[in-house]
């Protein structure tokens, strides 16, 4: 079984399986309350003289006009109705029932879990070493490879709509690898650096901008303060690489600064079209610092490979970087489907596929597209344009919607230029879903989907973003309670409405039905 970042296949299923056994307990704990209502009735009987309330309340009920029970039942299907809505509402916004939450948060700590209100960080740094939080134990957080310069086109995207592509969470993740990455080794800080590590704290861009030139005062050849206003400042590409390139020419024998700035020049060289020229800096890069694998470079060359359309090359780097030991990814995954599925899908045709059956190429077309949709489910939904793309962020969820986000981003266009090969995938990806087996507690070629990417990718995700979940989460017991609560109480007051009589009938039953109880208990 291959190897996937962020995976722990001991405890694969245990969440869920406990999550469900806590969403049922709220209703066995009711069937307790009652049972122990009923017991104090029966031991209370005597001393408190139910007999007589209970046969005084069964006159009063009898009294009751049939307008009472239609305000009765009428107000109840507005109390459960207004709770269903509720709950749905914060269903959609948080995957979860607000009910459910709040039981499980009561029962946790008398199981001796954790209190679910824990506020444990999830931070990755550079390495992708992460701290994780509780909830989501099975989860690694990794910077985005492709990650946008925040000045250039993050600012620009929020000056035209109005809406932050970043979130809080994801920034304050940059501000820790910005400050392990540039200042964690340096064994004595220098003013100018002391500096730099509160410029990265800094919330506001602004107050980080204006840190910036505080440091250049101290020191005119502080790189560090150089890449901060080429990320935030630089209102251009152009503008960013002039900055970079004046970072380079001071950062002297510092390693961290080097591979930073010149993976951050090759990036502004693939934007600005130079890309055969990216292409070379990127591959001189890993050539000087082969041990700095772990910062993904590798899928930076591949998107500029792809871009030239030297499918010979990136077969060759897939070759060294699809390995089973090496963790995955979705560009390693979906590149190796995309260059599977050119090698066919320019004569690929489902009706003729079903008549003779698959090729031997087409078969190995169709495997890799399986692989790839069993990594990350999330993708192909971009890719076919069923779900609207936007800005990447900073960080990403492997096998999580925001590793689909931006791969997406930036692939979608590769596999538009290769004819046929959406068409495949549109035809194909679904199929992976007959091959996993269900419920999700093993994979097919790769461990079990964790179960904890939706709580990450809604705090790396902007808040507009409609959060792609897999798999695709039933309704919780206590919505379909409140539905079907609400639904009962709104019929009895429609019946009740139309036919008083009846319905008088109906609650003389009820009341005589709770005097023979009354008499069981007694006896």
């Amino acid at each position: 079984m291959e190897d996937t970042a962020g995976s722990n296949p001991q405890s694969l299923g245990f969440t869920e399986k406990l999550k469900s056994w806590l969403s049922w307990s709220w209703t066995y704990v009711c069937f307790i309350w009652f049972g122990m209502v009923l017991i104090m009735i029966y031991v209370l009987w005597s001393p408190l003289k139910l007999q007589e309330t209970l046969t005084s309340a069964s006159v009063f009920l009898n009294t009751l006009t049939p307008k009472f029970y239609v305000a009765l039942t009428g107000t109840s299907s507005l109390i459960s109705g207004l709770i269903l809505i509720f709950e749905w509402w914060y269903f959609r916004k948080y995957g979860t029932s607000f009910i459910e939450q709040v039981s499980v948060s009561h029962l946790r700590p008398l199981l001796g879990g954790v209190e679910s209100s824990s506020t444990t960080g999830l931070f990755a740094s550079v390495n992708g070493e992460a701290e994780p939080r509780p909830s989501v134990s099975e989860c690694k957080v990794w910077r985005n490879p492709l990650n946008l310069f925040r000045g250039a086109e993050y600012n620009r995207y929020t000056w035209v709509t109005g809406k932050e592509p970043l979130t809080y969470y994801d920034m304050n993740l940059s501000a820790q690898d910005h400050q392990t990455f540039f200042t964690g080794d340096i064994p004595q800080l220098r003013p100018e650096d002391a500096v730099m590590q509160k410029a990265w704290r800094e919330r506001n861009p602004q107050a980080r901008i204006r840190a910036a030139y505080q440091a250049i005062e101290m020191n005119h050849e502080c790189a560090a303060a150089y890449v901060l206003l080429a990320e935030e400042e630089a209102t251009t590409i152009t503008e960013a690489e002039r900055l970079f390139k004046k970072a380079l020419s001071i950062a002297g024998k510092d390693i961290n600064l080097l591979v930073y700035i010149k993976r951050r020049l090759a990036m502004c060289a693939r934007k600005l079209g130079r890309i055969k020229e990216a292409v070379k800096m990127m591959r001189d890069l890993m050539k000087e610092f082969p041990l700095l694998g772990m910062l993904n470079i590798h899928e930076n060359l591949l998107e500029a490979l792809l871009e030239l359309q030297a499918y010979a090359d990136v077969q060759a780097v897939l070759a060294k970087y699809d390995d089973i030991s090496l963790p995955k990814s979705a560009t390693i995954c979906y590149t190796s489907a995309l260059l599977k599925a050119r090698a066919v899908s320019d004569k690929f045709s489902p009706e003729a596929a079903s008549r003779r059956g698959l090729s031997t190429a087409e078969m190995n077309a169709v495997e890799a597209i399986h692989r790839a949709v069993e990594f990350n489910p999330h993708v192909p939904k971009y890719l076919l344009e069923m779900k609207s793309l936007i800005l990447p962020p900073e960080h990403i969820l492997k096998r999580g919607d925001s590793e689909a986000v931006a791969y997406a981003f930036f692939h979608l266009q590769h596999w538009k230029r290769a004819e046929g090969a959406l068409n495949l995938l549109h035809c194909t990806w679904e199929g992976t879903f007959r091959i996993i087996p269900y419920p999700l507690e093993k994979g097919h070629l790769f461990y079990p989907y964790p179960g904890c990417t939706e709580t990450a990718d809604r705090e790396l995700l902007p808040s507009f973003h409609e959060v792609s979940v897999y798999p695709k989460k039933e309704l919780p017991f206590f919505i379909l309670f409140t539905a079907g609560l609400c639904s009962f109480t709104a019929m009895l007051a429609m019946l009740t409405h139309q036919f008083p009589e009846l319905m008088g009938v109906f609650a003389k039953a009820v009341t005589s039905c709770t005097q023979h109880v009354v008499r069981w208990c007694k006896s």
